[in-house]
């Protein structure tokens, strides 16, 4: 979800901006509807006039068709048709009123004024594409066609909508289409984190997208010949310094002192181990090659692991199932395994170490006291407890540095007099 959260809130603001806009014209079109209807409805007013005045004279059905006629009226005589129209139309609007008939009269106490109050209802109603108006009095009815006026058109309305409409989608494709590079570009940048150092970033364009792009290309080769110069510099040096630490292991053995002998192979010794942790350390550090991690059986990892301590396999315990595999790099794993194995006999106080799987996650315990500090602080390099201890402090640095290429964490528990280290 939070990969796409661009994406998402543009689309967000789509559905917002199209729901908006059919709001207000639904709002628009059922106004202008009215309004329509309203204006022509004073039709009725016209017709009315000549409905009373032919009910008042008493004239002739002719007399008023042809006073209707001169407004564009019609009106239906058919009954039958009548009916049909009033059963099926849709009415538009209607109203009702009080018709004042004022007429004077004569009698013996003189002229006075006679006054009928006549109650009429005008109905404005629309069949077949047609607009009728339907009075009604007491006494008759009358249903007339108005041959100038046709039922609300809502085409322009619906026009206008559908333009609005292909415009807004329009414009958010082209946003669309405009944040694609910044999906490309996610997905390289995740390439050259996996360590693909020859993913290239540069893109054509002039916009903000493709700047970016640009100086990130740009970066990558700056860091790439960081990188380069980092690697044949470390390269050279322990070739350099291996040279003379073979010269100087080889003229050690032509002294005549024993005890200088022993000195100085332990000097040799030491800085060659320590060579060799710098060259495992570079290449773990290093973004490294993803595809010599392969799959294979715990214990056959364990077992290279003992091997390389080169101990007494009575030293460790091993309750491993033999059918557990893991997807690890088998050389860096396997020298993981084997810093733990010597770090837990040389600081467990009987010199042996139990390797386990609890809760599926690899565990080393051994019996001794509980580490004197977080185990954040002996995973920095050159820490350790003890200084006297034939080491560099840089076992556990080595192990996690590993564990994270791996996707693991170290972790450390204390429990009954037993140190268990973890690989989360």
């Amino acid at each position: 979800m939070r990969q796409h959260a661009v994406l998402i809130t543009v689309l967000f603001a789509l559905t917002v901006t199209l729901v908006s806009v059919s709001v207000v014209f639904w709002k628009f079109f059922q106004l202008n509807k009215q309004h329509y209807i309203d204006h022509i409805f004073t039709k009725h007013a016209i017709i009315t006039q000549i409905f009373r005045q032919h009910e008042q004279e008493v004239t002739s059905q002719i007399m008023l068709e042809a006073n209707l006629a001169i407004y564009e009226f019609v009106l239906e005589k058919d009954r039958k048709v009548v009916d049909v129209i009033l059963k099926n139309a849709k009415v538009l609007k209607k109203k009702d009123f009080k018709n004042v008939d004022a007429s004077f009269m004569l009698s013996q106490k003189g002229l006075y004024t006679k006054k009928v109050v006549t109650d009429l209802k005008v109905n404005m109603l629309e069949f077949n594409k047609n607009i009728y108006f339907y009075i009604e009095s007491p006494s008759s009815s009358v249903l007339i066609l108005d041959e100038e006026l046709k039922p609300y058109k809502y085409w322009n309305v619906a026009y206008a909508y559908l333009l609005i409409i292909a415009i807004l989608t329009f414009s958010f494709a082209l946003i669309l289409q405009k944040l694609r590079p910044l999906i490309r570009l996610r997905k390289k940048i995740a390439l050259y984190g996996n360590g693909d150092m020859n993913v290239s970033f540069k893109t054509k364009g002039c916009d903000e997208i493709s700047l970016i792009s640009n100086e990130l290309e740009s970066t990558r080769g700056k860091i790439n010949n960081i990188l380069d110069s980092r690697t044949l510099f470390l390269r050279n040096i322990m070739h350099e310094l291996k040279t003379p630490i073979a010269k100087g292991t080889i003229a050690t053995q032509m002294l005549e002192s024993q005890k200088q002998r022993d000195r100085f192979s332990s000097i040799f010794g030491r800085l060659e181990s320590l060579i060799n942790e710098f060259a495992l350390i570079e290449e773990v550090t290093s973004l490294g090659d993803k595809t010599e991690v392969k799959e294979y059986r715990l214990v056959d990892i364990i077992d290279g692991a003992i091997d390389m301590a080169m101990i007494e396999r009575s030293s460790v315990t091993i309750e491993v199932d033999a059918t557990h595999k893991i997807n690890v790099n088998y050389r860096l794993y396997t020298t993981a395994i084997k810093n733990m194995i010597d770090n837990g006999i040389k600081y467990s106080t009987d010199a042996h170490v139990k390797i386990l799987i609890k809760n599926n996650e690899l565990s080393f315990e051994s019996k001794g006291a509980c580490i004197a500090h977080p185990l954040q602080y002996y995973i920095e390099p050159f820490t350790k407890d003890n200084p006297s201890k034939n080491s560099f402090g840089l076992g556990l640095y080595l192990v996690d540095s590993i564990l994270k290429a791996h996707g693991q964490v170290l972790a450390h528990e204390y429990e009954n007099g037993l140190n268990r280290f973890i690989f989360v």
